[in-house]
Order: C-alpha cells, then sequence, then structure tokens
C-alpha cells in the first residue's frame, strides 16, 4: 500500500516571516520558548499566536474599539469560510484551523474576551476573572493542545488551567499599568473584604496592604492551577513537553518575581532576570525527564468547561497532528541552553534599543536648549 504523502505547508514561507516579527517584537517569552517545540509545532503556534497578537492590538490600539471588535468577528468569518484577509497572520492562522481542526467557539471566546476588554469590566469575584482568563488565555492553551494532537478531556482541561494560571500571573504582575490605565482586574471583593474601595483606589492607586494581599491570593490561585497543568503536560508528545514546560515555569517565576519586591506591582513592574530564567533549566529538564502523573482525574474548571467541550464535540483532522512532526536535531538540554541564549541575546537588544532611544531623547533636548539659546 503506498504511504500518502502529507503537504506540510499550511502558511507561506513570507506569511510565517511575518508572523515571527510580529512575536518578535511583542511577545517575547514565547517567541523563545517556541523553539522548544518541533518545528512543525512551532510554526502553527508562531502563526496562531501572531494572529491572538494582532487581533490584540487591533482593539486595545483602536479608538473605536467596538467597530475594532465587530471587525475582528468578521475577520473571524471570512477564516472560517476558508476567505482570509490579504493580511499574514489571517492567512496563516487560515492554515492551522484548516490542518488542526480548531473548533470556531475557541477563537470567538478569545475575541469574546478582547469584547470585554474594550467595555472595560470589571470581575466581582475569582469566578469572574477566572471566565476573563477562559477567553483571553485559556482559548489559547487549548488551541495550542490541538496543535500537539492532545483532543481528549483530560488534557484539555489541564491546557486550559496552565492559560488561566498564566493570565492570573499577568494580572498580579500588571497592577499598576493597569490601574494607570483605568483597568482594574482584581476580584473587586477581595479589596473590599480588605477595606479597599476599588473606584475611590483606581482614582489614585498606590500599593497598600490590601492590595497585595489581593495579588498574594491571585498568585496562590495561580500555583495551584499550575500544578494541575504539570498533569497535563505529561500526556502531550515527549518532544513538546519541554516547550510547555518552559513557558509554565518562566511564568510562574514571574510570580515569585512578584513576591520578591514584596508583592508591589503597582511601583514598579517585575521582570525575570536572564540568570533566573536560566536557573531554571535543571527544573525544565526534570519536568520532561519524569513527568508528574496524578491517579485522580480532575475536572475542568467551570468556567473553562465550554472550551472543553467545544473540542470533544468537533470532529478531528484527516490526519493526526503527530503525522507532520519529525524529531529534533537537538537533544533536549541543547534545546533548552539555545533557548536560554536566545533569551539573553532579546533582552541585550532590548537594552540597546531603550539605550538608543535614550541618546535620541537627549540628543533633541539639547537641540531644543541650543535652539531656545539662539533665540534669545
Amino acid at each position: 500500500m503506498q504511504e500518502t504523502k502529507l503537504d506540510s505547508n499550511f502558511a507561506s514561507s513570507a506569511d510565517l516571516a511575518a508572523c515571527r516579527a510580529t512575536l518578535r517584537d511583542g511577545s517575547r517569552s514565547f517567541y523563545a520558548a517556541s523553539f522548544l517545540l518541533p518545528q512543525e509545532v512551532c510554526d502553527a503556534a508562531v502563526a496562531l499566536y501572531a494572529f491572538c497578537r494582532v487581533a490584540d492590538d487591533a482593539v486595545d490600539l483602536s479608538d473605536e474599539r467596538d467597530a475594532a471588535v465587530a471587525d475582528l468577528h468578521e475577520r473571524l468569518e471570512q477564516i472560517y469560510a476558508g476567505r482570509p484577509r490579504s493580511i499574514p497572520a489571517d492567512r496563516a492562522f487560515a492554515g492551522v484551523v484548516r490542518r488542526y481542526g480548531i473548533p470556531r467557539e475557541l477563537p470567538q471566546a478569545l475575541i469574546e474576551g478582547f469584547e470585554w476588554d474594550a467595555e472595560g469590566r470589571r470581575y466581582e469575584d475569582l469566578s469572574g476573572v477566572y471566565a476573563y482568563s477562559a477567553r483571553v488565555a485559556a482559548t489559547v492553551g487549548a488551541m495550542m493542545t490541538l496543535l500537539m494532537g492532545g483532543r481528549s478531556a483530560e488534557i484539555l482541561s489541564r491546557a486550559c488551567d496552565l492559560g488561566v494560571a498564566m493570565q492570573l500571573t499577568n494580572i498580579a504582575r500588571d497592577v499598576g499599568e493597569d490601574a494607570r490605565n483605568g483597568r482594574i482586574y482584581l476580584p473587586l471583593d477581595w479589596l473590599r473584604e480588605a477595606g479597599l474601595d476599588p473606584d475611590a483606589w483606581l482614582a489614585d492607586p498606590v500599593f497598600n496592604e490590601a492590595v497585595g494581599a489581593a495579588v498574594q491570593r491571585l498568585l496562590q490561585a495561580a500555583d495551584v492551577l499550575y500544578e494541575r497543568a504539570g498533569v497535563g503536560i505529561a500526556q502531550l508528545p515527549r518532544s513538546c513537553r519541554a516547550g510547555i514546560h518552559a513557558a509554565r515555569f518562566l511564568y510562574a517565576e514571574i510570580g515569585r518575581e512578584v513576591e520578591r519586591q514584596g508583592l508591589d506591582s503597582v511601583s514598579s513592574r517585575a521582570v525575570v532576570p536572564f540568570t533566573r530564567k536560566a536557573s531554571l533549566l535543571t527544573r525544565i529538564l526534570m519536568a520532561t525527564a519524569v513527568p508528574v502523573r496524578s491517579a485522580e482525574v480532575v475536572p475542568p474548571l467551570a468556567e473553562t468547561r465550554f472550551l472543553v467541550d467545544a473540542v470533544t464535540a468537533a470532529p478531528a483532522p484527516a490526519h493526526s497532528p503527530s503525522a507532520y512532526i519529525r524529531p529534533s536535531r537537538r537533544s533536549l538540554d541543547e534545546q533548552v541552553a539555545w533557548v536560554l541564549d536566545l533569551f539573553q541575546r532579546l533582552e541585550e537588544r532590548d537594552r540597546e534599543r531603550v539605550a538608543y532611544m535614550r541618546s535620541i531623547a537627549v540628543m533633541e533636548c539639547t537641540a531644543r536648549a541650543a535652539s531656545a539659546a539662539n533665540r534669545r
């Protein structure tokens, strides 16, 4: 029987290059961690994340957010109709949707999360924060799982746990930045329990014990989900585990950095230094080599169950994603070391860019001062 040759090109090289450029500038941690994935999964993940990044920016940077959300719904309609717009991320994502059988409910929920942001929603309790995180983050975790061939309810549940955990970490890290943009994502009932009026605090956002306590509780909730996620990662193809563990540990380390700065994510934004990222190498290797297993099947969060149900009810693609995956030519420790080196190079590039921008600002100030002096 003749073996069927599979077409490995779901997107053009030019579209994938454009997607990588988008992530290189806007999603540095994912851009680096993605290189721990098999090439075929990495390419599909780059397309997926680029669409998410471009879609998020389309709403977040727009002066007409309602119109931007409506336009995103139209773009998604065209993608699922097989007629994506002439945008690299849209074309590449359309190829991913087709090859991996991604049910429309997942990216639709992602756009709904962007819509909630556009509305300026606040969340009364942790369940509300979970519901928001399910849309803007667990959707991505579920779609990533499909790229690696996982479609069972258990593995999808754990993927959603990881997505929610990462979003909780984002919220804990960005309290001050969000507040200065008029947003608050901490559970409002936690703040009120600590005697803090959310509206009054948002008018003058400063760090205090009440905010610190809410940040700590959010990080604790994230840690529970990070731990649960490890069981799901163990069920992924072995060649995929290191990349997902890298994302898991790198994000969890952001929470540790918030704790090291006294839970004050209002005055400054926690950044994990390269030396700490490098120290995670052993943990990534050990977690990949000795996967965590659990005798107990834990159901998904109530807030993410609709995502799990959408996937399990959808037809699987004609070919398993594993059919496209070729083994890596690098050993696991070589892959991890290479990614950590990439992190360092990206951070050095950022420092050079900041130094360059500061030098430009100094020259402009000097020129304005000289011009003012000449006028006198």
